[in-house]
């Protein structure tokens, strides 16, 4: 029978196992810096979504408290995140407008938190990795392009609303004009309070001061009522009221794509985040996320994602469990209850201003550089990725991403990486002849070693890899031996490719031995039938041993050759002498 204190411990959340009272102190610091960063940053994510700014502070709310009881990383901050903002705002525009625009992202925020907790309970999380880094790097750099776009209008106090990049900046060329010079200076003076405060601390509020400075103005200097400025507006408060969204049958249908497109993106996001931030039990996170979305959306919010620069935060502020994130979120709800009027004033510069800083996060120069001094190939996929993103839109752009991703990797294992091995003068080692260190070819022998599974991708071009290289040798080879150390699998395809690449080559007098096998490639040959053909001796614990029994064989062959003809003599004397009547 289980303990009372064990039934206590599992109603606990993870995240809040073990807690110690001296934790309380960081927390709380983490708690009030999170609020900070966050008030400001969760209202312009809200409306980089095109809904109430009410909704991104309900969604942060939800998102942390969701994560906190059902997630297992300590650190991890969830909320409104710009990563997938504009992908709902596309995605919902094209489906629902006016009041039904509300209720059809709610409702995209129940699909999406739905398929992340499926997602988590089936333990798919594996699927965040066909993203490859430079690729999600590139999609970052996209959005952070398309967000910074958008919100050129409201820097520059002008009409936006363009549905695509190049349609935004032409739409703005069109209206310089009509510039409101307080809004473009209301922006350069917060962006500068913003990026100030973070080189001297990133955990200084900047968004926060930038916030409370420009309402300040607006309500002193009265910009919004004699000079033109935009301002946010009545933002309502209150508790949010809990309903299920409901959408039409013809909205229903295209729904779907832009749920699988952002939980796509969610799952990456927080793969991203999660590997950073600490080890945890990432399926199980994905539960914690997607319940959050789920919470979210029954509210009238829209989807949440965990949020790299908000997680960075807490863990440099010294959080130490998510009470942090508790903590912030009942904050946050307070302000939704008693402290909402003040926000009637905040400039709409003021948020496309916070807006561009976490563009220009987002917007990785020095992980660019990187991947251009590493592989020219992979910066091109990054730059492809970034324009399909930033000139497509999104949804086409993460599409393209994938594609790309899988391209890459197929190109990679369809062409390997090989090499001919010599051995070290010496010893028995084998390398590559090509990695600038002393080996030697001992003559009849071809030693071989491909990097890759061997599938039907590469299947053709291995076979006539191997045949190029029989033929290209300086003397006759009688031995090809493959060291398979490199070879993970092999498929069916393949199977056959190798079984009649040892036909080819048993007609010309060469042999296969197979040198280092897995006991996975073993069990493919085995089954492949391919161990019967080549026979029990052809197969081999290292090369050197495969080496040795070549060697030894010639030999063999030798006395059995003059076995045969001293028998073949005798026979013949045999028949010659006289025989007994």
């Amino acid at each position: 029978m289980r303990s009372w204190r064990s039934v206590g411990v599992r109603v606990i959340p993870a995240t809040l196992r073990g807690y110690r009272a001296s934790w309380l102190g960081a927390d709380a610091l983490a708690g009030l810096t999170l609020v900070a960063v966050a008030l400001p940053g969760q209202i312009a994510t809200a409306r980089l979504a095109g809904v109430a700014a009410v909704a991104g502070l309900y969604a942060f709310a939800a998102g942390s408290l969701a994560y906190a009881l059902l997630g297992t990383n300590r650190r991890l901050s969830v909320g409104a995140d710009s990563t997938i903002a504009p992908v709902l705002a596309t995605g919902v525009a094209a489906v629902a407008v006016g009041s039904d625009y509300g209720v059809a992202m709610a409702f995209t925020a129940v699909g999406v938190g739905a398929a992340l907790i499926l997602v988590g309970a089936f333990r798919l999380g594996w699927i965040a990795d066909f993203l490859s880094t430079p690729v999600i790097t590139g999609v970052l750099a996209g959005i952070a392009v398309e967000i910074a776009v958008r919100q050129i209008p409201a820097i520059l106090g002008v009409p936006g609303g363009a549905t695509t990049t190049i349609g935004e900046i032409r739409r703005v060329g069109g209206q310089v004009s009509h510039v409101n010079g307080w809004s473009v200076g209301i922006a350069v003076v917060v962006l500068a309070v913003i990026a100030v405060a973070q080189r001297i601390d990133h955990r200084l509020p900047g968004p926060l001061a930038g916030l409370i400075l420009s309402i300040a103005a607006v309500h002193v200097l009265g910009l919004a009522s004699r000079h033109g400025v935009a301002v946010l507006g009545a933002v309502p408060g209150g508790f949010p009221h809990v309903r299920l969204p409901y959408v039409s049958w013809s909205q229903l249908r295209r729904l779907p794509a832009l749920v699988l497109t952002v939980t796509f993106v969610c799952i990456a996001q927080t793969a991203a985040t999660v590997r950073a931030s600490g080890p945890a039990d990432f399926n199980r996170d994905l539960i914690g996320v997607g319940a959050g979305s789920v919470v979210a959306g029954l509210i009238g919010a829209f989807p949440v994602d965990a949020s790299p620069p908000n997680t960075a935060i807490a863990t440099a502020s010294g959080t130490r469990s998510q009470l942090a994130n508790i903590m912030a979120a009942v904050l946050v709800l307070a302000v939704v209850l008693v402290a909402t009027a003040p926000l009637a004033d905040l400039p709409e510069a003021m948020l496309a201003a916070t807006l561009v800083f976490i563009a220009t996060k987002l917007f990785r120069v020095r992980e660019l550089r990187t991947i251009l001094a590493f592989d020219r190939l992979e910066f091109a996929l990054a730059a492809v990725t970034l324009l399909a993103v930033a000139l497509l839109g999104i949804e086409p752009g993460v599409a393209v991403a994938i594609v790309l991703s899988l391209a890459d990797r197929t190109r990679r294992t369809a062409r390997p990486q090989d090499a001919v091995l010599g051995r070290e003068p010496g010893t028995d080692h084998w390398i590559p002849c090509d990695i600038g260190r002393p080996t030697e070819q001992l003559p009849g022998i071809l030693v071989y070693l491909v990097y890759a599974p061997v599938w039907y991708g590469n299947a053709d071009y291995f076979r006539l890899r191997v045949r190029h290289l029989v033929d290209a040798a300086s003397s006759p080879v009688r031995a090809v031996i493959v060291d398979a150390d490199g070879i993970s699998d092999i498929d069916y395809t393949g199977l056959q490719a190798v079984r009649d690449l040892t036909a080819e080559l048993r007609q010309r007098g060469v042999s296969i031995e197979i040198a280092r096998a897995s006991h996975l490639v073993h069990h493919d040959l085995k089954h492949g039938a391919l161990l019967t053909q080549l026979g029990a001796g052809h197969l081999f614990a290292s090369v050197q041993d495969a080496v040795n029994a070549v060697a030894r064989r010639p030999a063999l062959r030798l006395c059995g050759f003059a076995a045969l003809r001293l028998c073949g003599f005798a026979a013949l004397r045999a028949s010659r002498l006289p025989t007994a009547d």
